[in-house]
């Protein structure tokens, strides 16, 4: 990190470069992206997804809301993190905070602390139960090793459990064989510096590994009377993939993180004078984590899994310093079965234990606890009139400490009319169920003369519900052009809020219901075999009723649209991509335009440079304000990168 620091001063914050080495480009990443840049939109159509039926299938055989990220479009949008490269997937709504949060979520209800939405990477669960969201600010992975990022829009409850309420985002990195060679990187741009390093091998014919490290560093944002919001970590990082025989392979995963995150927070101010307080600080980011995850082929289509992670993060700020553990055990069995029946079920248990440091701002009634959790489900994928309808059926069971016992359940049906064309409808319940902060947490908002006002804790809360109503197409309607689409109905009740209960006291509570309903379109058009054009569109409408507040419909954008335009020629790259984003009227969050360009020039098989520019249509522009948690919010800049990439 004091490296990318320097570097920053060296070239005067001015542009990115960014450098990368390998050894062997027919089994790394060049293979990788020549591959995914020469398939035709039918075999884009046939690439496997997992997390849907949590065993591989065809993309155009999905009876969901499905949209895949891969390597190469991670490459050509010129993202340099997660949050960044999500904002290709129509129906998900990334909008930055400051320099290092961000406020994520499918199909409306966007917060920082969005809860409605299931985050993992590689089956890990990176939400954290204190209050059931995200902290994207622990989540700097080396962009170079993901594989592919796989969202599904629309509840997957009766898979994943709760939490998976609007949508669920698995990344999904490379296998270890898929990264051999070295691999060594200098990003450093107007706005950041990256340095990453990586080295994969093997030994013998089935043991391939890899090793990694990156280190980040993020310059403030723009906001009236500055910003305390620059952003650095350091990631060390480990896999390997161990093919012991024919049926049966072992994979490990470790992670390290260590790094900080500046915040210019608003906080109560207890004594005279009364009121509130600025106070910039640098919250302390740590995370480490391992994955262990054992698969074995009994013949015949019939497949386990055994999974087991552990995963530690912390985070101190001035108002409160977290640290949770989570142990976690997961079964799971395919079996196909005669009459087309094909079933998958699977047993789970987590173990999930904190530690709070409390302040004047925040109270905790009990400041650690452990919070298990138990987990069986079980889907059955029947198949009908010759392959050409599909009847899934299933549901999860959980029982936690909030709730008790919760049932999940879900159909989806999907019709193959055609090898190029499919409908598709599906049938969902999930559940959002209580986190520690609003069971457990006090919050002191303000300070005034006759004491603070308060937002208390209720240990009465019910989970959130949902039903939700799903009809899509997707199909193939040219060699040139296919198309995806999605329309949504969401029917919530027993959603979170806060009520008065005294002039200076509020309390969380399920008052809430509502409904939101969309559509969603993204296609592929190839008019020529050197130039793709990719557009995509979203309209949601959010409807919260049952109390006099409606702050919550307008936090998401009822429009959303986004086209890519990739030029491919010979050597030569060039890559546009434009964005509009309708306005937030709750949080006064004007519309705005955005333009990226990026130019790239293959000089060799193993070097290459990028030439990148980042929010070109205006100077700075506000993209979110936060509602909770008390942050400055700040303006995303416009920057100019430079790419640099080797390969031996």
């Amino acid at each position: 990190m004091a490296f990318g620091a320097m570097i920053l001063t060296l070239w005067g914050n001015t542009f990115l470069v960014e450098a990368g080495f390998q050894e062997e480009p027919v089994q790394d990443d060049t293979s990788t992206i020549a591959d995914l840049s020469e398939m035709s939109i039918d075999e884009l159509m046939k690439v496997e997804i997992v997390s849907l039926a949590k065993t591989p299938r065809p993309l155009s055989e999905s009876a969901a809301a499905v949209f895949v990220i891969n390597q190469e479009d991670i490459r050509r949008s010129g993202a340099t993190s997660i949050p960044e490269a999500l904002r290709m997937a129509p129906g998900i709504n990334v909008a930055r905070i400051d320099s290092n949060k961000w406020a994520i979520t499918a199909r409306g209800f966007n917060d920082r602390y969005s809860s409605k939405l299931l985050v993992m990477i590689d089956g890990r669960t990176i939400y954290t139960p204190f209050f059931a969201g995200t902290y994207w600010e622990l989540q700097d992975y080396a962009l170079e090793d993901i594989d592919r990022i796989e969202v599904i829009r629309g509840p997957g409850g009766s898979l994943w459990g709760a939490n998976a309420v609007n949508g669920v985002i698995n990344i999904i990195t490379k296998k270890s064989r898929d990264t051999q060679g070295a691999l060594a990187s200098l990003a450093v741009g107007s706005e950041e510096a990256i340095g990453t390093v990586r080295y994969g091998g093997k030994l013998g014919e089935d043991f391939h590994f890899r090793i990694f490290g990156k280190g980040f560093n993020r310059d403030t944002s723009v906001a009236t009377g500055g910003a305390h919001d620059d952003w650095g970590t350091g990631r060390l990082g480990m896999r390997a993939d161990w093919q012991i025989s024919p049926s049966d392979t072992l994979t490990i995963h470790g992670n390290y993180l260590d790094g900080r995150a500046g915040d210019r927070a608003t906080l109560p101010r207890l004594g005279v004078p009364f009121g509130t307080q600025m106070i910039d600080e640098d919250n302390h980011l740590s995370n480490h984590s391992v994955l262990a995850n054992w698969n074995h082929e009994f013949g015949h289509g019939s497949t386990a899994q055994l999974r087991f992670y552990y995963d530690q993060y912390r985070r101190d700020s001035r108002a409160i310093g977290e640290r949770i553990r989570t142990y976690d055990v997961d079964f799971q069995h395919h079996l196909p079965l005669p009459y087309g029946n094909k079933i998958t079920w699977g047993l789970g248990y987590r173990l999930m234990t904190d530690q709070f440091r409390t302040s004047d701002a925040i109270t905790m009634a009990r400041p650690a606890r452990k919070i298990p959790l138990y987990s069986a489900f079980i889907q059955d994928e029947i198949s009908l009139f010759s392959n050409r309808v599909f009847l899934t059926l299933g549901s999860k069971f959980i029982h936690n400490v909030y709730t008790g016992f919760e049932v999940q359940p879900s159909g989806r049906l999907l019709w193959r009319a055609t090898n190029d064309h499919s409908l598709w409808l599906s049938v969902s319940h999930a559940v959002r169920t209580p986190d520690r902060f609003r069971e457990e947490a006090s919050l002191n908002v303000v300070g005034t003369p006759f004491g603070p006002i308060s937002i208390i804790n209720n240990s009465r809360l019910v989970s959130e519900r949902v039903i939700a109503y799903e009809l899509g197409y997707r199909g193939q309607l040219t060699k040139q052009l296919s198309v995806d689409l999605a329309t949504f109905f969401n029917n919530y009740d027993r959603l979170l809020d806060s009520k008065s209960i005294s002039p200076l006291t509020s309390q969380h509570t399920n008052n809430l219901e509502g409904h939101t309903a969309g559509v969603e379109v993204a296609a592929e058009w190839q008019p020529i075999t050197w130039w793709t054009l990719r557009p995509a569109f979203t309209y949601q409408h959010t409807h919260i009723f049952g109390t006099s507040l409606r702050n919550r419909e307008g936090t998401s954008p009822n429009h959303q649209l986004s086209l890519q335009s990739r030029f491919t020629w010979e050597q030569w790259e060039f890559d546009t991509w434009y964005r509009y984003v309708e306005r937030l009227p709750t949080l006064n969050v004007p519309g705005y335009h955005t333009l990226d360009v990026r130019i790239g020039w293959h000089l060799s098989k193993s070097l290459s440079i990028d030439a990148i520019g980042q929010n070109l249509l205006d100077k700075a522009h506000p993209e979110f304000r936060a509602t909770s948690g008390g942050t400055q919010y700040t303006d995303v800049q416009r920057a100019g990168l430079v790419r640099l990439t080797w390969r031996y």
